[in-house]
């Protein structure tokens, strides 16, 4: 006997093509979505040098009109080299944000108003300094006191205050967008994985129906032998039960994202044993008096079917775990998008050696020494800074050189807004080309020998720049790499909501 052909079975090319292209769009969406974030976090990170830029500049104003104070007042040389330096410094720095400031034109006006009155103000201080300096100390306490020299400093504060307060303005408008860009991000990413498990759950019931039928056919050749009736109902309870079992699985995916990849998975397996039953049986019954034409017939279509059954099987196993890796990560990033921070005052030397202390057996085991150096405090999230140095310390003891027994050195400094800190293995290395690839999000580089997902990097930076700060890599291949996290001295949890 012939067994007939299923149709259902040209359905499943048609799946796989719809699924392959809903995979191509979700990548297509995924790829621009990503740089569109990467550019909005450019743009943060431009405003933020730019705020920077009016502190420091305002701040070498004031310290060169306190220095010049402190000559005139105590004529300690001193406080003339102190305030040569502070001097000094304030035209690279105004060169530098009107720089920055290049591409706004309102701040550009600042800028320009700017620049007469710091070359007024230098201008008091030099001739002050050289009326001490010629020892007519009445005329430099008088030039100090002078009313209109006090009347530059306030505009120029004001001319500050008035930068700062545009820059805010355009962090807000600029992290709202970049916030918008990453929940479009995860709506297509968490929207293409149900169209594909939905997919799978329709390629599933048709090979399950299209099993159906090839047991139908199986029927007609053990309605003479009453010993294969009882082996017929048992398959028969076997299909029954998979029905339901899939029904309770199609009512699930419509509640629960996460569980109906674990049933999808599982529920492959039992295909897969029911398929090699099912060709077991079949063989047996066409040993027991099959027609050898009707053999070699059997022989060709069971093998068309176990092959497209195999396609369809290896197509749901590799969508699923695909679709689980990517919803594991997108939930991870989700709950600690949500999280709110609470900074406090750290102890990071105390911080360091508890995370060394949960890697101790991985040290031992390959020969590293960790050195943490003398930090400086912060005041941060506790937690957040725990996430980003394991990370951090266990991506170094990840990557050793083989042969080369590990060196971790943990180093810090800080300055008058920052602290920053400086994790240095002697590990792989990381190509040039790749320093930026290594924190987009699913995407890692190098020998891929190791397990992960590509989320570490990419959601310690996320972490960072949630805090205020930012990270840098410096590396190349086989020469080790130096990861650097920037973090201002004095973060709140009101700057971090605006940042959210």
């Amino acid at each position: 006997m012939t067994f007939p052909r299923p149709r259902l079975l040209s359905s499943q090319p048609l799946l796989l093509g719809v699924g392959f292209g809903i995979l191509i769009l979700i990548g297509i969406a995924g790829a621009f979505l990503s740089n569109q974030a990467r550019r909005e976090a450019d743009w943060i990170e431009h405003t933020l040098q730019v705020e920077q830029q009016i502190s420091t500049l305002l701040l070498q104003v004031r310290r060169a009109e306190s220095y010049k104070r402190g000559y005139v007042i105590t004529m300690d040389d001193g406080f003339l080299s102190d305030y040569q330096k502070a001097a000094n410094g304030i035209p690279p720095a105004y060169d530098r944000l009107k720089l920055l400031t290049a591409d706004n034109p309102a701040q550009q006006q600042f800028v320009t108003e700017l620049g007469p009155l710091l070359d007024q103000r230098l201008a008091d201080f030099a001739e002050a300094i050289d009326a001490m300096q010629n020892n007519d100390i009445a005329t430099a306490q008088a030039l100090v006191r002078r009313m209109e020299g006090r009347d530059h400093t306030e505009r120029i504060r004001e001319l500050a205050e008035r930068m700062t307060a545009t820059e805010a303005g355009l962090l807000v408008d600029r992290r709202q967008a970049a916030a918008r860009t990453s929940i479009l991000l995860a709506a297509v990413t968490i929207g293409g994985a149900i169209l594909i498990m939905l997919l799978g759950i329709a390629s599933v019931f048709a090979v399950q129906r299209t099993t159906r039928q090839r047991d139908e056919a199986e029927k007609g050749l053990i309605d003479t032998n009453e010993n294969l009736e009882k082996i017929v109902e048992e398959r028969t309870a076997d299909l029954q039960e998979a029905n339901a079992e899939i029904q309770r699985f199609a009512y699930i995916v419509s509640h629960d994202l996460r569980s109906p990849l674990v049933n999808i998975m599982g529920f492959t397996a039992e295909l897969e044993a029911w398929r090699d039953e099912a060709l077991a049986r079949i063989e047996s019954l066409r040993e027991r008096g099959a027609p050898a034409e009707d053999a070699d017939e059997g022989d060709q279509d069971e093998g068309e079917l176990a092959g497209e059954f195999n396609e369809a099987i290896n197509f749901i196993k590799s969508s699923i775990t695909k679709m689980d890796k990517l919803i594991n990560a997108v939930l991870k990033l989700s709950r600690e998008g949500r999280r709110e921070f609470h900074p406090e005052p750290i102890d990071m030397a105390q911080l360091l050696d508890g995370i060394i202390s949960t890697v101790a057996h991985q040290t031992a085991e390959t020969g590293t020494t960790i050195a943490v150096r003398e930090l400086p405090q912060a005041k941060s999230d506790r937690l957040a800074l725990e996430q980003v140095f394991s990370n951090l310390i266990d991506n170094a003891l990840k990557y050793l050189k083989d042969g080369v027994p590990g060196e971790i050195e943990i180093t810090g400094r800080e300055t008058p807004l920052q602290v920053i800190y400086e994790v240095k293995d002697n590990g792989r290395g990381i190509d040039p080309k790749d320093h930026e690839r290594i924190f987009d999000l699913f995407r890692r580089a190098g020998q891929q020998d190791r397990a992960g997902e590509g989320i570490g990097l990419a959601h310690v930076r996320t972490l960072v720049r949630r805090l205020g700060g930012r990270m840098d890599v410096s590396s190349e291949l086989g020469q080790g790499s130096v990861f650097t996290v920037t973090l201002p001295k004095y973060w709140n949890v009101r700057s971090e909501r605006s940042a959210a």
